[in-house]
């Protein structure tokens, strides 16, 4: 069973921040979590580097277009080691011949079903979003008022796509978690859907972007183009029979401000194209400093590379994973951080393992006589949870776990039990508390995968047990 999990790919205007973060830890967690299981799995993020934001960027800072985004670009790459990444691939769109190549053939592929034609246009023009609104709608996601644009364009036949769009998400041939955010999107698609504008003229665009197979005149529009990249990335044909054909799950982790082009415009175009499409669209909510979204362009972007050298790379991924919220946005301040981190990891597991394993030393000589081997039920839970895509009820799995491991070192008083010479009770005891710890310590990898390696050292293996030192020592 394979298992494709994808980001959406960021602008590279500006440096990474937070909310980027919790996108590829989340990707990152559904692909390691699988693995565990056994599955095979690919992982893909990148960079999307053709948009007109990114020419604005780099002119405003006196800096060459190409020179602007492969700079961004690498602060993105260099996340890996930051956040604990395993992503298997990583396409930049400007920078990767298999990008360009693959969105020419889509493209092609689309012309030929007669689904493109060009006519003058004239709309409201979001450069934040690099999108055109229609006059009643209006931009959520950026103050900047919206520019009248009048342009000649190719467009795209979205509205002869209303029908089989609308059947594969009721049907649930195309997923869209949370549930909330499948309802938005099937009302914006029985409202009707308008054709789309799916170029821009080179000359608007500096020249920069891929230009329109049989159109240098025109460059293929960002969203057309970096979409594209969940089947361009598979630039090989054994590549993309296995990770998009016949995958048995195609997954994209995106945030909710782009739903709509994803869960629609997407669908679509895939649809055009004789694609197979995305099996799953994984939607999160923002993120917020002082009840705001996080931004470049407000100033108010958290750098998740600093948090992580102050604070760690397990505190942040575990806040990451058990503070934010399924629906609803959600506030983030260091003190947040800090105070997760001691009362789950520091008091909580990384206490009980350490209080587990000085106990196996102090009365066994660290080697565990009591059987190690329980079926607690514990990952058909985290299954169970990460199937629905909710990562706060996959950490509270193994909060409560832990919980229960500390009650009942709490409850059974294994001092006391030495003391009487209870050897039989204590050896059970011992047996279980080490059975509890490494299967919390196994389901935790995907979530904190460096914490959890060292967890599994201090619990060592078969009968035996490591060292009891602090695996998450308290912050100062």
């Amino acid at each position: 069973m394979s298992f494709y999990v994808t980001t959406a790919i960021p602008y590279v205007n500006a440096a990474p921040h937070l909310g980027h973060a919790l996108e590829l830890v989340q990707a990152d967690v559904l692909a390691r979590h699988r693995r565990l299981r056994g599955q095979r799995v690919r992982f893909l993020t990148g960079t999307d580097e053709n948009a007109l934001k990114n020419v604005t960027a780099a002119a405003a800072a006196g800096v060459d277009v190409a020179a602007f985004v492969t700079a961004n670009a690498d602060r993105f790459a260099a996340l890996r080691p930051v956040l604990d990444l395993s992503f298997d691939d990583f396409i930049r769109t400007a920078a990767d011949a298999r990008h360009r190549r693959g969105v020419e053939t889509l493209w092609r592929r689309t012309a030929a079903n007669g689904d493109f034609y060009q006519r003058d246009y004239q709309g409201l023009y979001c450069q934040g979003c690099e999108q055109f609104y229609e006059p009643s709608e209006g931009c959520a996601e950026h103050d900047a008022p919206l520019e009248v644009v009048t342009e000649s364009n190719w467009f795209f036949r979205l509205s002869a796509y209303t029908g089989r769009v609308l059947a594969a998400l009721e049907s649930g041939e195309v997923r869209v978690e949370p549930a909330a955010k499948r309802n938005e999107v099937l009302a914006f698609v029985r409202a009707g859907l308008q054709d789309i504008s799916v170029s821009r003229p080179a000359a608007r665009a500096g020249g920069w972007g891929i230009p329109v197979p049989g159109d240098p005149s025109q460059v293929v529009y960002v969203w057309w183009d970096a979409l594209a990249n969940y089947v361009t990335a598979l630039d090989d044909p054994d590549l993309y029979r296995d990770w998009w054909q016949d995958a048995a799950e195609r997954v994209h982790v995106i945030g909710k401000g782009i739903v709509r082009f994803h869960a629609v415009y997407w669908i679509a175009l895939l649809l055009s194209a004789g694609l197979p499409l995305p099996t799953t669209i994984f939607v999160h909510e923002y993120l917020t400093v002082g009840g705001a979204k996080l931004s470049k362009s407000a100033g108010n972007a958290v750098d998740p590379g600093d948090l992580a050298a102050r604070f760690g790379g397990d505190a942040l991924r575990w806040w990451l994973l058990r503070e934010v919220a399924p629906l609803g946005d959600t506030d983030f301040t260091e003190e947040r951080l800090r105070q997760r981190y001691h009362q789950d990891l520091a008091n909580g597991v990384g206490n009980l393992v350490n209080r587990t394993v000085s106990l196996v030393r102090r009365f066994r000589s660290g080697v565990v006589t009591g059987s190690t081997v329980k079926n607690t039920g514990l990952s058909s839970a985290v299954d169970r949870a990460l199937a629905g895509f909710d990562f706060r009820a996959a950490t509270e799995v193994l909060c409560v776990a832990v919980a229960g491991g500390n009650r009942l070192v709490e409850t059974a008083r294994p001092w006391e039990l030495a003391k009487q010479g209870r050897d039989a009770e204590l050896d059970a005891v011992l047996g279980e508390l080490v059975a509890l710890c490494r299967e919390v310590s196994r389901e935790l990898a995907p979530f904190l995968p460096s914490g959890a390696s060292r967890l599994a050292v201090r619990l060592g293996s078969g009968d035996r047990v490591g060292t009891p030192d602090p695996v998450f020592p308290r912050l100062a």
